[in-house]
């Protein structure tokens, strides 16, 4: 069954482009989402949740379908383990295709390659960051607000909620304190 999935865009906010090639590449349902947020896409869920084997979800673009890499990433591995398939057409994407399933295994080398760029250039940059003497995390509270925070705490006169308000420490960070 070729099943046609559709959500607002900028460029297509009607969603009317995606309905006519939709519907020219003879989609036996189409589900189409109400809104463009990647939030509460309940009709993507529902749809995803009631694949059949040998289904065929057919999008316009790969992002009407998915948010981000990793969505997609999350996505196919789904629609995989359900035996469908998707139909990408401006990408010209069709994991039924015997090539089509290299994309999957591409997808997630990416999402893994971009994963490393983000950590390598987080490293780098906390590298040279400690060599020019700059603290990295969190900012330290001030010792005299923890100094304080512990003496209200010990003289068991103050809530927690009363010393986080008076210090601006949190419980976690007092009782961090507290251990050492």
């Amino acid at each position: 069954m070729l099943i046609g999935y559709m959500r607002p865009y900028e460029d297509d906010l009607d969603c009317k482009y995606q309905l006519n090639k939709l519907i020219d590449l003879h989609c036996e349902t189409i589900v189409s989402e109400e809104h463009s947020s990647a939030k509460k896409r309940t009709q993507l869920t529902e749809m995803i949740n009631n694949l059949n084997e040998g289904d065929k979800i057919v999008v316009t673009r790969l992002f009407a379908l998915a948010d981000s890499t990793r969505h997609l990433v999350e996505l196919l591995e789904e629609i995989n383990f359900k035996g469908a398939y998707i139909f990408s057409l401006h990408e010209a994407i069709d994991t039924s295709d015997k090539a089509g399933y290299q994309f999957y295994d591409i997808v997630k080398h990416l999402l893994d390659f971009q994963s490393d760029v983000i950590s390598e250039k987080t490293k780098k940059g906390l590298t040279e960051a400690k060599q020019k003497g700059i603290t990295t995390g969190r900012p330290r509270k001030p010792d005299e607000n923890v100094q304080k925070a512990i003496i209200m705490y010990q003289s068991k006169k103050y809530s927690l909620a009363e010393i986080k308000k008076e210090t601006g420490i949190s419980k976690s960070t007092l009782y961090r304190y507290l251990e050492n």
